[in-house]
């Protein structure tokens, strides 16, 4: 066991993922956080019964939110902090090269990143940049937070990443029904973001600088929100569809590329599209069109 590793779960009605969670985490450390957002199932009894620690926080329309308050909460002995959704496992792989990395890292490194795979419908994706899409969600306590964001957010550091060849696996045993409410949530989010861009109403979050996070975000700032509605999300599409090869993908996978490339991309700029609709017809502010459109309050 590594001592000093801390791991932090976000929680809010994960009873079918967290014992999966936990269970992979232990391999790690017994030193587990779950940070529940007053969950309405069982969660709280399996967090308890598994002799994690439970901490209780009401959602404030977040994550950024929710883990940095997290890291105002654990103990201040902790060495190295561990980011992992409910519904997300270690590899057996990653288990051993963090436990082997921790031995020797040099102290001028400060974060461990790792790649992430996700299995959609009980099929692991392939292709569209996903198999390799790689995360920051180790680093050393008191050096890294999450970056102030509504959507996207990744966590920052003060120091050099290494990279680590294993991966974080995201595996929602959820329905289809639960995938799509959940990205029309999403859609808001990221709707938010894209107005922000333009409009620039909320304060610069932190970023993570050197990183393959801060080149997509740049591109993202510069290339793809200044394209008009609806045709960025088309060629976004076919850019994953065709070019990193989404349509290799099994039935499944292609279904997740057309959802997830375009669908909740489209989504997302009809909801830009709405607000901006609103500005123009009621003469509201901004703040006020956000919030009747997308019930963000900000």
């Amino acid at each position: 066991m590594t001592s000093k590793l801390t791991a932090i779960i976000l929680t809010f009605n994960e009873e079918i993922h967290l014992q999966r969670c936990i269970d992979s985490v232990k391999q790690l450390t017994n030193n587990i956080y779950v940070v529940d957002s007053f969950s309405t199932d069982t969660t709280v009894e399996i967090a308890k019964r598994n002799q994690v620690q439970v901490l209780q926080k009401h959602w404030e329309g977040n994550h950024s939110i929710q883990f940095n308050w997290a890291l105002t909460q654990i103990p201040a002995d902790s060495s190295w902090i561990l980011r992992i959704d409910a519904d997300e496992v270690l590899e057996p792989v990653l288990i051993y090269e963090i436990k082997e990395a921790l031995k020797v890292v040099s102290d001028q490194v400060t974060a461990l990143r790792c790649n992430r795979k996700m299995i959609f419908q009980g099929y692991l994706l392939r292709y569209g940049a996903l198999r390799g899409n790689r995360v920051q969600r180790l680093f050393r306590y008191g050096h890294g937070q999450s970056e102030s964001r509504w959507m996207d957010e990744h966590i920052s550091v003060d120091g050099l990443a290494q990279d680590l060849s294993g991966a974080i696996v995201d595996n929602n045993l959820n329905s289809l029904s639960f995938w799509i409410e959940k990205h029309n949530n999403y859609a808001s989010k990221e709707a938010l973001e894209l107005l922000n861009i333009k409009y620039g109403f909320l304060p610069n979050s932190i970023h993570t600088q050197g990183s393959v996070n801060s080149v997509k975000r740049f591109v993202k700032n510069n290339v793809y929100a200044v394209l008009p509605g609806g045709l960025r999300a088309l060629l976004y599409y076919i850019y994953r569809f065709i070019f990193l090869l989404g349509f290799l993908e099994e039935k499944r996978g292609k279904q997740f590329h057309f959802l997830q490339g375009f669908w909740y991309r489209y989504l997302v700029d009809c909801k830009v599209a709405e607000v901006e609709r609103y500005l123009q017809q009621q003469q509201a502010d901004l703040k006020t069109a956000i919030h009747k459109v997308l019930n963000i309050q900000l």
